[in-house]
Protein backbone atom coordinates (compact mmCIF):
# COMPACT_ATOMS: atom_id res chain seq x y z
CA UNK A 1 0.00 0.00 0.00
CA UNK A 2 1.67 3.25 -0.65
CA UNK A 3 0.24 6.27 1.25
CA UNK A 4 0.85 10.10 0.33
CA UNK A 5 0.49 12.42 3.69
CA UNK A 6 -0.07 15.88 3.69
CA UNK A 7 0.01 18.05 6.05
CA UNK A 8 1.55 21.33 7.46
CA UNK A 9 2.22 20.19 10.61
CA UNK A 10 5.50 18.38 10.58
CA UNK A 11 5.76 16.58 13.37
CA UNK A 12 2.18 15.47 13.26
CA UNK A 13 3.21 14.62 9.37
CA UNK A 14 6.52 12.75 10.53
CA UNK A 15 5.06 10.74 13.17
CA UNK A 16 2.21 9.46 11.22
CA UNK A 17 4.63 8.44 8.49
CA UNK A 18 6.58 6.72 10.67
CA UNK A 19 3.86 4.72 12.26
CA UNK A 20 2.13 3.56 8.94
CA UNK A 21 5.59 2.36 7.81
CA UNK A 22 5.89 0.69 10.81
CA UNK A 23 3.08 -1.09 9.45
CA UNK A 24 4.38 -1.97 6.06
CA UNK A 25 3.20 1.03 4.24
CA UNK A 26 5.03 3.01 1.50
CA UNK A 27 4.79 6.73 3.18
CA UNK A 28 5.72 9.77 1.04
CA UNK A 29 5.33 13.08 3.44
CA UNK A 30 4.78 16.48 2.00
CA UNK A 31 4.17 19.87 4.01
CA UNK A 32 2.03 22.33 1.29
CA UNK A 33 -0.46 21.89 -1.48
CA UNK A 34 1.57 22.12 -4.10
CA UNK A 35 4.11 19.55 -3.47
CA UNK A 36 1.23 17.70 -2.91
CA UNK A 37 -0.01 17.68 -6.04
CA UNK A 38 3.26 17.62 -7.49
CA UNK A 39 3.86 14.15 -6.51
CA UNK A 40 -0.08 12.38 -7.16
CA UNK A 41 0.96 14.26 -10.84
CA UNK A 42 3.71 11.74 -10.85
CA UNK A 43 3.34 8.76 -8.46
CA UNK A 44 0.11 6.26 -8.20
CA UNK A 45 -0.96 6.34 -4.08
CA UNK A 46 -3.55 3.73 -3.00
CA UNK A 47 -4.65 6.63 -0.54
CA UNK A 48 -3.83 10.17 0.12
CA UNK A 49 -4.41 11.99 3.63
CA UNK A 50 -4.64 15.59 3.16
CA UNK A 51 -4.86 18.61 5.63
CA UNK A 52 -7.48 20.94 4.20
CA UNK A 53 -5.83 24.03 6.07
CA UNK A 54 -2.30 24.03 4.01
CA UNK A 55 -0.33 26.79 2.93
CA UNK A 56 -0.35 27.35 -0.61
CA UNK A 57 -3.16 24.94 -2.08
CA UNK A 58 -5.61 24.01 0.22
CA UNK A 59 -6.26 20.57 0.79
CA UNK A 60 -9.65 21.68 -0.64
CA UNK A 61 -7.46 22.02 -3.92
CA UNK A 62 -5.65 18.77 -3.68
CA UNK A 63 -8.65 17.00 -3.28
CA UNK A 64 -10.60 18.63 -6.04
CA UNK A 65 -7.52 17.55 -8.23
CA UNK A 66 -7.11 14.27 -7.08
CA UNK A 67 -11.09 13.60 -7.50
CA UNK A 68 -10.86 14.65 -10.83
CA UNK A 69 -7.63 13.08 -12.84
CA UNK A 70 -9.39 9.65 -11.99
CA UNK A 71 -6.45 8.00 -11.02
CA UNK A 72 -8.27 6.00 -7.85
CA UNK A 73 -6.81 7.29 -5.54
CA UNK A 74 -8.87 7.57 -2.30
CA UNK A 75 -8.69 10.74 -0.13
CA UNK A 76 -8.85 11.03 3.48
CA UNK A 77 -9.17 14.65 4.87
CA UNK A 78 -8.18 15.91 7.97
CA UNK A 79 -8.77 18.80 9.60
CA UNK A 80 -9.14 20.51 13.22
CA UNK A 81 -13.25 21.99 12.36
CA UNK A 82 -15.23 19.36 14.20
CA UNK A 83 -18.74 20.66 12.70
CA UNK A 84 -20.87 18.83 11.06
CA UNK A 85 -20.88 20.99 8.36
CA UNK A 86 -17.33 21.17 7.61
CA UNK A 87 -17.74 17.30 7.40
CA UNK A 88 -20.17 17.69 4.82
CA UNK A 89 -18.40 20.82 2.77
CA UNK A 90 -15.28 17.82 2.80
CA UNK A 91 -17.04 15.04 1.27
CA UNK A 92 -18.86 17.57 -0.80
CA UNK A 93 -15.69 17.75 -2.66
CA UNK A 94 -15.54 14.22 -3.30
CA UNK A 95 -13.52 12.91 -0.62
CA UNK A 96 -13.81 9.41 0.61
CA UNK A 97 -13.77 9.91 4.34
CA UNK A 98 -13.20 12.87 6.92
CA UNK A 99 -11.29 12.81 10.33
CA UNK A 100 -11.06 15.18 12.48
CA UNK A 101 -7.88 16.65 15.05
CA UNK A 102 -7.15 15.59 16.96
CA UNK A 103 -7.10 11.22 16.25
CA UNK A 104 -6.35 8.51 17.44
CA UNK A 105 -3.99 6.72 15.46
CA UNK A 106 -5.64 3.69 15.53
CA UNK A 107 -8.64 4.88 13.93
CA UNK A 108 -6.68 6.70 11.47
CA UNK A 109 -5.10 3.23 10.28
CA UNK A 110 -8.54 1.49 10.47
CA UNK A 111 -9.57 4.26 7.80
CA UNK A 112 -6.79 4.08 5.74
CA UNK A 113 -6.81 0.08 5.27
CA UNK A 114 -10.39 0.75 4.82
CA UNK A 115 -9.96 3.11 1.70
CA UNK A 116 -7.42 0.77 0.11
CA UNK A 117 -8.99 -1.76 -0.31
CA UNK A 118 -11.87 0.55 -1.83
CA UNK A 119 -9.11 1.31 -4.30
CA UNK A 120 -8.55 -1.56 -6.15
CA UNK A 121 -10.91 -4.58 -7.29
CA UNK A 122 -12.74 -5.75 -3.58
CA UNK A 123 -10.32 -7.37 -1.57
CA UNK A 124 -10.80 -9.36 2.31
CA UNK A 125 -8.45 -8.41 5.00
CA UNK A 126 -6.91 -11.35 5.31
CA UNK A 127 -5.87 -13.01 2.22
CA UNK A 128 -5.22 -16.64 1.82
CA UNK A 129 -3.46 -18.42 -0.58
CA UNK A 130 -1.13 -21.14 -1.35
CA UNK A 131 -1.40 -22.02 2.62
CA UNK A 132 -0.48 -18.40 3.50
CA UNK A 133 -2.81 -16.33 5.81
CA UNK A 134 -2.00 -12.49 5.58
CA UNK A 135 -3.87 -10.62 8.22
CA UNK A 136 -3.55 -6.96 6.82
CA UNK A 137 -5.57 -5.13 9.97
CA UNK A 138 -3.47 -7.06 12.68
CA UNK A 139 -0.75 -7.05 10.32
CA UNK A 140 0.63 -11.03 10.83
CA UNK A 141 0.92 -13.70 8.16
CA UNK A 142 0.69 -17.32 9.15
CA UNK A 143 2.23 -20.34 6.80
CA UNK A 144 0.45 -23.63 7.56
CA UNK A 145 0.04 -22.50 11.30
CA UNK A 146 3.35 -21.31 11.88
CA UNK A 147 3.62 -17.49 12.68
CA UNK A 148 5.89 -15.91 10.14
CA UNK A 149 8.49 -13.13 11.55
CA UNK A 150 8.54 -10.67 8.64
CA UNK A 151 9.92 -7.03 8.44
CA UNK A 152 7.69 -4.12 7.33
CA UNK A 153 9.23 -4.80 3.67
CA UNK A 154 8.91 -8.38 3.66
CA UNK A 155 5.05 -7.74 4.79
CA UNK A 156 4.59 -5.43 2.03
CA UNK A 157 6.07 -7.14 -0.75
CA UNK A 158 4.19 -10.21 0.76
CA UNK A 159 1.20 -8.45 0.52
CA UNK A 160 1.44 -6.75 -3.25
CA UNK A 161 1.89 -10.57 -4.09
CA UNK A 162 -1.06 -11.72 -2.38
CA UNK A 163 -3.01 -9.21 -3.80
CA UNK A 164 -1.84 -10.16 -7.39
CA UNK A 165 -3.57 -13.23 -7.23
CA UNK A 166 -0.78 -14.96 -8.97
CA UNK A 167 -0.10 -12.90 -11.54
CA UNK A 168 3.50 -12.13 -12.31
CA UNK A 169 4.38 -8.34 -10.49
CA UNK A 170 7.47 -7.07 -11.77
CA UNK A 171 10.44 -5.29 -9.77
CA UNK A 172 9.33 -2.35 -10.62
CA UNK A 173 5.50 -2.26 -9.84
CA UNK A 174 7.09 -3.31 -6.00
CA UNK A 175 9.04 -0.40 -6.13
CA UNK A 176 6.19 1.45 -6.74
CA UNK A 177 4.06 -0.28 -4.50
CA UNK A 178 6.25 -1.28 -1.38
CA UNK A 179 9.06 1.48 -1.43
CA UNK A 180 8.72 5.16 -1.06
CA UNK A 181 9.88 8.01 -3.53
CA UNK A 182 13.30 7.55 -1.83
CA UNK A 183 14.43 4.12 -3.01
CA UNK A 184 16.87 4.20 -5.73
CA UNK A 185 15.15 1.85 -8.63
CA UNK A 186 19.18 0.85 -9.23
CA UNK A 187 19.68 -0.98 -6.06
CA UNK A 188 18.74 -5.01 -5.40
CA UNK A 189 16.27 -4.17 -2.61
CA UNK A 190 13.81 -5.92 -4.43
CA UNK A 191 16.16 -8.69 -5.16
CA UNK A 192 17.88 -8.74 -1.57
CA UNK A 193 14.12 -8.30 0.01
CA UNK A 194 12.33 -11.70 -1.97
CA UNK A 195 15.12 -13.26 -0.82
CA UNK A 196 14.74 -13.16 2.86
CA UNK A 197 11.39 -13.65 2.16
CA UNK A 198 11.27 -16.60 0.68
CA UNK A 199 13.94 -18.22 3.60
CA UNK A 200 11.17 -17.07 6.18
CA UNK A 201 8.31 -18.73 3.98
CA UNK A 202 10.12 -22.05 3.71
CA UNK A 203 9.61 -24.94 1.65
CA UNK A 204 7.49 -25.38 -0.33
CA UNK A 205 8.80 -22.80 -2.69
CA UNK A 206 6.17 -20.39 -3.10
CA UNK A 207 7.65 -17.51 -4.60
CA UNK A 208 8.85 -17.82 -8.27
CA UNK A 209 10.97 -15.80 -10.47
CA UNK A 210 9.69 -14.86 -14.00
CA UNK A 211 12.70 -14.11 -16.13
CA UNK A 212 12.38 -10.71 -17.75
CA UNK A 213 9.35 -10.46 -16.13
CA UNK A 214 9.42 -9.92 -12.41
CA UNK A 215 8.12 -12.41 -9.41
CA UNK A 216 4.73 -14.59 -8.70
CA UNK A 217 3.04 -16.00 -5.92
CA UNK A 218 1.89 -19.42 -6.38
CA UNK A 219 2.63 -23.21 -6.10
Amino acid sequence: MRVLVADDERLLAETVAEGLRRLSMAVDVVYDGDSALERVGVNQYDVAVVDRDMPGRTGDEVCRWIVGSGAGTRVLLLTAAAGSRDRVEGLGLGADDYLTKPFAFAELVARIQALARRSGAALPPVLDRDGIMLDVTRHTAVRDGRVLALSPKEFAVLHVLMRAGGRVVSAEDLLEKAWDEHADPFTNSVRMTIMTLRRKLGRPEVIHTVPRAGYRLGS
